[in-house]
């Protein structure tokens, strides 16, 4: 890999506020559902006015743990996910729940969120340097597909106007948006339902396509999904297909293990 293309995976990275400590080490380098393509929901509202959310420690219980989903590790996240919205920001305020969505943080108005991350679990050993990294090298070390997984919990109806807010989001921002992560700006060229696992009481599915530093873009897919008054967010990304140009889909797993952990 030349180096031009580390600073254009740095750029990348931010899309899905990857792990800081990769993004700082860059900076030193030369809507839709399975069923509908729409969001779906259920005819049953558990987020009911009387509706409480979790607290953190409640969600944290509820996130996937290592043994629970077979071919796969699951990791605290501690070092990779973003601490607050604050470190995620865009350039339209209605395009803030979709980047959220992509940082394992709470799409909607709450404190009430955790977040880990599960990659495939294979034998991989990664470099220590971006700049030690060969083509080859690069493809060995990161051909795999890391997700970020956030749960939020909602007072009320508040899980239901977030789900709103995602919706309204891809619509709004079909032509595309700024990101700000870590100090570096990546432009989403544009925003798309897409199709998703689902599941839940209600799921919305979208993709989008990111400007590649002039070279090209490529594409990632996120999905929201509800489950009475708890939102999972799912974000995959695989380092070494973004020179490809293959969409990096979220594995279908990885939902349904999550959803079917949720009250």
């Amino acid at each position: 890999m030349k180096r031009s293309s580390g600073a254009r995976l740095c750029a990348t990275a931010a899309v899905g506020a990857l792990s800081l400590a990769l993004v700082t080490g860059c900076g030193s380098s030369d809507e839709g559902s399975k069923d509908s393509g729409g969001s779906k929901g259920s005819s049953s509202s558990a987020a009911a006015s009387d509706a409480k959310a979790l607290t953190k420690a409640e969600l944290e219980k509820l996130l996937l743990a290592q043994g629970e989903i077979k071919g796969f590790k699951v990791d605290s996240g501690d070092d990779t996910l973003p601490a607050s919205k604050s470190l995620v920001k865009t350039d339209k305020a209605e395009c803030d729940p979709l980047a959220w969505s992509t940082a394992a943080l709470a799409p909607g108005d709450t404190d009430a969120s955790v977040g880990n991350t599960v990659s495939e679990d294979k034998a991989s050993s990664a470099p220590t340097s971006l700049e030690e990294l060969d083509e080859d090298a690069f493809a060995d070390a990161f051909n795999l597909d890391m997700t970020f997984v956030g749960l939020s919990s909602y007072d009320g109806d508040g899980a239901e106007k977030a789900m709103k807010a995602v919706s309204d989001g891809v619509k709004a921002c079909s032509s595309g948006y700024a990101l700000k992560a870590e100090g570096e700006t990546t432009k989403v060229t544009k925003v798309a339902p897409a199709e998703g696992t689902g599941g839940g009481d209600e799921a919305i599915a979208f993709s989008e396509d990111v400007d590649m530093d002039g070279e090209g873009t490529a594409t990632f897919h996120t999905e929201v999904v509800r489950k009475g008054n708890t939102i999972a967010t799912f974000y995959t990304v695989n380092f070494a297909a973004f020179g490809t140009g293959e969409a990096m889909k979220i594995p279908a797993a990885v939902v349904q293990a999550q959803v079917a952990k949720l009250k």
